[in-house]
């Protein structure tokens, strides 16, 4: 196993110097701490985080999504994921990041200098720096909704959307439903990806027309709202599927702006079944990601990779949750114009 005194000699600087950097010292400059670390990185070397008398050290990495509070997305992740790691005797720090930190340290780095055993990473997209890293760290980390192949030490965990969307499309189905339509994010992040693509079998393992005029993806819901849905409508779908809640609930109330009855004109489905979703009007019919136990499957893989077992992947089962916003097609073209 490489040691200090590998660094010490590859930068010609005392074993005490790298030792000062390693541990945070005051009197080392921040270039020179920057420096010993990402040399410690490249040759391997790892840092005793697990001190006699002190916690063993895990993180959650945050970017893109709220968690502050009970109602918001990442909130029952994240306490999914303490509700596990800490009686099992881990110290969880919740870490945010920003794009510009990214280009600023590796990964590995941060988690070295942070005396981190490992990582559950939620929002990343995957233009942001640290998931090109990832393709050849070496600190065990666990992706929500990302994915990344053939490295042993990260894994990824989320919802079956393949499963989801074939739910969704054979109950509209059943309801008599042949044209529906997809709006989603746009396709910059492994979740809208998959999505997208589950969307798209969905349709194709039950036999309903496909139209490139079915079907908008934008960064923007007021584009997808704006845009896209008009020309759906003029498509004469009876359903639409959308890639998440807030979505959804933006489609159904422009529809009503548009004249439009949901679900009587046009059934809308989400996914994600937010914590609002219960409560539109009217109740949104989605997907449900049972967040504490994706954050329960994020310490799962992240002990796994610990323990040297390279999973690669952890999807929980989806589930339909009907409510009111889906309904038996409409019979006939929609009557009403759209509004300007």
């Amino acid at each position: 196993m490489p040691t200090i005194n590998d660094i010490a000699e590859i930068l010609g600087i005392s074993k005490g110097t790298v030792s000062k950097a390693l541990n945070n010292g005051d009197d080392i400059s921040e270039t020179l701490r920057k420096k010993v670390l990402e040399t410690a990185v490249e040759i391997g070397y790892e840092k005793n985080r697990i001190k006699k008398g002190s916690s063993k050290k895990l993180c959650v990495i945050i970017e893109n999504m709220e968690y502050e509070n009970p109602s918001r997305f990442g909130y029952d992740i994240i306490m999914g994921f303490k509700k596990l790691a800490i009686p099992a005797g881990w110290e969880v720090d919740v870490q945010e990041i920003s794009v510009e930190m990214q280009q600023d340290i590796s990964y590995d780095v941060f988690m070295l200098q942070h005396e981190y055993k490992g990582a559950f990473i939620l929002g990343l997209s995957l233009e942001d720096p640290w998931m090109e890293e990832l393709k050849t760290s070496n600190t065990p980390a666990v992706l929500y909704d990302n994915y990344i192949q053939e490295n042993p030490t990260v894994s990824y965990v989320g919802v079956n959307s393949e499963e989801g969307f074939n739910m969704s499309v054979a109950y509209l189905k059943k309801l008599g439903h042949q044209k529906i339509g997809y709006l989603g994010g746009a396709l910059g992040s492994h979740f809208t990806r998959a999505r997208y693509h589950a969307y798209l079998q969905a349709m194709e393992k039950y036999e309903l027309p496909l139209k490139d005029k079915m079907v908008g993806y934008s960064y923007f819901i007021s584009e997808c709202t704006q845009k896209f849905l008009p020309q759906l409508l003029k498509e004469q779908v009876t359903a639409i599927l959308c890639a998440h809640d807030l979505l959804a609930q933006a489609v159904v109330t422009q529809c009503r702006e548009f004249g439009y009855h949901v679900p009587n004109d046009i059934s809308v489905i989400g996914f994600d079944d937010a914590s609002f979703s219960a409560y539109t009007s009217p109740p949104l019919t989605t997907i449900r990601q049972d967040r504490s136990a994706l954050g329960n499957c994020g310490f799962y893989a992240l002990t796994s990779l610990l323990n040297n077992t390279p999973i690669s992947t952890l999807l929980l089962r989806a589930e339909l949750i009907v409510r009111g916003s889906a309904g038996p097609a409409r019979k006939g073209k929609l009557a009403k114009p759209l509004t300007p």
